[in-house]
């Protein structure tokens, strides 16, 4: 299974998202620091879902990170993230 298939699995089990986008940044980083030449470093996160809704933009983040756990954010150098509802 490749890291996008696990975010996406990861975020999709986590909030029902009506709305879910991850995409592989990495490529604009190549060469530069955090390049662990995987070509699965930087991600992109635009995900709504109703989950979220109440909350403020940092217990979004939080959430998301706690949905993607250990696993998966210590395999990322950097994680963009546009969390909304």
């Amino acid at each position: 299974m490749t890291l996008e298939a696990e975010i996406r699995d990861a975020l999709t089990g986590a909030f029902a998202p009506t709305s879910l986008e991850v995409i592989n940044e990495s490529h604009q980083h190549a060469g530069h620091a955090g390049d662990d030449g995987s070509g699965e470093s930087h991600w992109r996160v635009v995900i709504r879902s109703d989950a979220f809704e109440g909350q403020s933009r940092i217990a979004r983040h939080r959430a998301v990170h706690a949905a993607l756990g250990e696993g998966i954010m210590g395999r990322l150098h950097a994680l963009a993230l546009d969390i909304g509802t």
